[in-house]
C-alpha cells in the first residue's frame, strides 16, 4: 500500500478537515507549461459552465491548427478572430492584454517559476483583466503552488461555512475566520481548498 503524502498527515492535524481527507483519493498538483495560455484560457472560462468554456477554447485552438499557439500569435490574432469563437469583446481584450504583457515583459514559465507567490500575484494583476482570484487558481493549478488560499472564491467560502458552522451574513468577519482557520493548514493550503471543493461539489 503507498504511503499517504506528506500533506494528508500535516491537514489530519485539523479534526473538522480530517473526514474529507479519508473520503477522496489524494492527489498530487501538476506544473503545466506555457502559462500565458492557461492565463488566457482562465479568462476565456470565467462566468462560464465548464462544457461551454471547454467549447470555446477547443474553438480557440483551433483556430492554430490544434496547437497551442505562442504569446505572439495571439497577440496577432484580430479581434473579429477570437470574437466568432463566442468571446465577449471584453474578453478578447483581456486576451490581447496578458498576450502583449508577456511579449513586452519576456515573461516565460521559467522566470515565473523563480518568482514568489505574492511576487507572481503583483506581477500578473497588473494586467487590465487579471484578478487576485485569477492568478490563485493559475498559481494552484498551472504552477503547482502547494500553499495558496482562495479566501474570496465562493465555493471556499460556502464550503468553510458549512464545515466549520461560520456566518456567512458579515463578510468582513467570515473572511477572518477563514484566514485564521487556514493558517493551520500552511503549508499545504492548496491542497485543503482542493479537498473543500471536492466536499461542496459533492456533499
Amino acid at each position: 500500500m503507498a504511503a499517504k503524502p506528506d500533506y494528508t498527515k500535516h491537514l489530519s492535524k485539523d479534526k473538522v478537515l480530517k473526514p474529507l481527507l479519508e473520503t477522496v483519493v489524494p492527489r498530487k498538483l501538476k506544473k503545466h507549461e506555457n502559462v500565458c495560455l492557461r492565463l488566457c484560457a482562465s479568462i476565456m472560462s470565467q462566468q462560464l459552465s465548464t462544457k461551454v468554456a471547454d467549447v470555446i477554447f477547443r474553438r480557440f485552438l483551433e483556430l492554430y491548427d490544434g496547437q497551442e499557439p505562442t504569446a505572439q500569435q495571439i497577440l496577432d490574432s484580430s479581434h473579429e478572430t477570437l470574437r466568432a469563437i463566442g468571446l465577449s469583446n471584453a474578453k478578447v481584450s483581456y486576451v490581447h492584454n496578458v498576450a502583449r504583457f508577456f511579449m513586452e515583459h519576456n515573461v516565460t514559465d521559467k522566470s515565473l517559476s523563480k518568482m514568489s507567490d505574492d511576487e507572481v500575484k503583483d506581477f500578473l494583476t497588473q494586467i487590465k483583466g487579471v484578478g487576485k482570484w485569477t492568478v490563485e487558481m493559475l498559481l494552484m493549478f498551472t504552477l503547482g503552488r502547494e500553499d495558496v488560499f482562495a479566501v474570496d472564491d465562493l465555493g471556499i467560502q460556502q464550503g468553510m461555512a458549512k464545515l466549520y458552522n461560520l456566518d456567512i451574513t458579515d463578510k468582513k468577519a467570515l473572511r477572518n475566520q477563514m484566514l485564521v482557520i487556514s493558517s493551520k493548514w500552511s503549508p499545504y493550503r492548496t491542497y485543503a481548498c482542493v479537498y473543500i471543493w471536492d466536499y461542496k461539489d459533492n456533499k
